[in-house]
C-alpha cells in the first residue's frame, strides 16, 4: 500500500478555490466557516452530517476504569467527551471501486 503526505490547508484551498471557480480567499472563508460550524455544532454534543464525506458526532463517556500499560496501576478517567467520524456508504464504495 502507497503512503502518502495529507492534503494541506493551503493545498485543500486551492483545490476548493479551483472547484468554486473562486479566488483563494473564498475558498479559506468558506473552509474556515465550515469547520467553525462543525466545531460548534460537535462541541454543544450536536452532529454534523458532510454529505458524501460522513458524519461528526459527540459522545459522551461515562467514568470508568483504566489501566496504565507502563505500571500496570488501574485508576477512574473522569467522565469525557470523544469526537468520532463516521465515513458515508458512498466514499466508502468510491474508494473500494
Amino acid at each position: 500500500m502507497m503512503t502518502t503526505k495529507p492534503m494541506t490547508k493551503t493545498q485543500l484551498v486551492a483545490a476548493i478555490a479551483d472547484a468554486m471557480g473562486a479566488d483563494k480567499k473564498t475558498a479559506t472563508s468558506a473552509l474556515d466557516a465550515i469547520a467553525a460550524i462543525v466545531a460548534r455544532e460537535v462541541a454543544a454534543g450536536g452532529s454534523v452530517a458532510l454529505p458524501g464525506l460522513g458524519k461528526v458526532v459527540c459522545r459522551e463517556r461515562p467514568e470508568r476504569q483504566v489501566r496504565n500499560p507502563a505500571t500496570g496501576e488501574t485508576v477512574t478517567k473522569a467522565a469525557d467527551k470523544q469526537v468520532k467520524f463516521s465515513i458515508a456508504k458512498a466514499l466508502k464504495d468510491s474508494v473500494n471501486a
